[in-house]
């Protein structure tokens, strides 16, 4: 019997056609704090991760597009490493 956990804490990537970007980007928003670009990322109750998938199924095309959710326990498990310009978006730094 496998565990099941409560994932407190997710990175989310997109690639998504240019005619689908800014929906995709005003639901992401709603969830999850802008890092960079298409990249999502904040603290999200298990049953807001459900609504947020359920929101992004209903306008990503799943033939053309692609959308990454990587779930983390919570914020303090995971190392972070910058290459190239590293620009935050409201002056946060995440440590």
């Amino acid at each position: 019997m496998s565990k099941k956990y409560n994932y407190n804490y997710v990175f989310l990537f997109y690639d998504v056609d240019e005619k689908r970007c800014n929906k995709v980007f005003k639901v992401c928003k709603k969830y999850l704090n802008h890092y960079q670009k298409s990249v999502f990322r904040g603290e999200i109750s298990p049953s807001k991760l459900l609504k947020l998938k359920k929101d992004l199924d209903k306008i990503i095309d799943k033939d053309y597009d692609y959308v990454s959710v990587i779930k983390l326990l919570n914020q303090s498990f995971f190392e972070e490493e910058h290459i190239g310009k590293y620009d935050l978006q409201d002056g946060e730094m995440f440590i």
